[in-house]
């Protein structure tokens, strides 16, 4: 038997802002994808576990070459959570594993829900595919082992109580990117000495990207190719919020072959040390992610991904 071709025919470039539904794992969605559409080459940016829905930005093709800068942008998640119940997920799906009285204040539960714009880490939970000696830690849990206790430094850019009927709270939190919300849920419950645990979960952006922009599941999957094309966000506008600059075709084969173009070159490539862009062909198409950066005194855009 002959290998399968490393490209489908079918396979696109691109982004697809998909609406996670609650119920299937980030993994789930993407292989209904691929089976439907023979898009081989797939990948996501920032998984949602299976109770999360919202959006989910799935990248195609080469583009999944751009997922790393995708999945480290801010996130902006809505929830519920419940006081006097705790479970060992950390949310409604698992193990229920205790249950205490509620405070009677509702004003105790929204001051703890500010208190989330003070933290700088959290605790990794145990049922999370966050790494032990190579194994994720919800392979240990499940099979019984200890779970050693991680720690992880969190950006809380903003969070806020919405309505506060108990022992229920909705919330919204803007946070930087692999912050767990179960477990900001479950060190709030700590807190009142009541536990809490998560029961609803809706991520409203991820970076440049919002619920808006997202596609159902169902909606996608009953679509023939030419619809889903239609759906896909081509890579040259992949990342939105970066500049993008249009080479000359003399300019275009110098980065191919590893060339580091001048920062400010004919004025037209604008930048400070740090920025990052996307550089596109002459034709408009995405050909390279790059970062300015000093060399030998000179500020230079450094190539972080090609894209041809």
């Amino acid at each position: 038997m002959g290998r399968k071709p490393k490209r489908s025919k079918e396979q696109l470039d691109g982004v697809l802002i998909l609406r996670k539904p609650s119920g299937p794992t980030s993994t789930d969605c993407l292989n209904a994808i691929k089976r439907r559409f023979r898009q081989f080459k797939i990948g996501h940016a920032g998984t949602l576990d299976p109770l999360a829905e919202g959006v989910l930005p799935v990248m195609l093709g080469k583009a999944t070459k751009t997922a790393t800068y995708l999945t480290g942008e801010d996130k902006t998640y809505s929830g519920t959570l419940r006081l006097g119940i705790t479970t060992d997920t950390y949310d409604i799906q698992g193990e229920v594993l205790t249950e205490s009285p509620v405070p009677e204040d509702p004003q105790v539960v929204r001051d703890e829900i500010y208190y989330w714009n003070q933290l700088t880490e959290q605790e990794v939970p145990a049922y999370s595919a966050a790494k032990h000696k190579g194994k994720p830690l919800y392979e240990l849990a499940r099979a019984g082992e200890e779970v050693p206790v991680k720690r992880k430094a969190i950006t809380i850019i903003e969070s806020q109580p919405l309505e506060v009927t108990l022992p229920d709270a909705d919330f919204r939190v803007r946070c930087s990117a692999g912050t767990y919300i179960r477990s900001l849920v479950h060190s709030l419950g700590t807190r009142l000495e009541c536990g809490a645990t998560l029961t609803r979960l809706l991520r409203e952006s991820s970076g440049p990207f919002g619920l808006e922009q997202a596609h159902d599941l169902d909606e996608v999957l009953e679509d023939e190719l030419e619809q889903f094309t239609e759906r896909v966000i081509p890579m040259a506008d992949a990342l939105p919020h970066w500049p993008s600059y249009r080479l000359s075709e003399a300019l275009a084969g110098l980065v191919k072959n590893g060339t580091r173009l001048p920062v400010n070159a004919d004025g037209d490539l604008s930048g400070k040390e740090g920025d990052r862009a996307l550089f596109l062909t002459p034709e408009g198409d995405a050909l390279a992610l790059v970062e300015a950066a000093e060399s030998n005194g000179k500020l230079l855009w450094g190539i972080l991904r090609g894209l041809w």
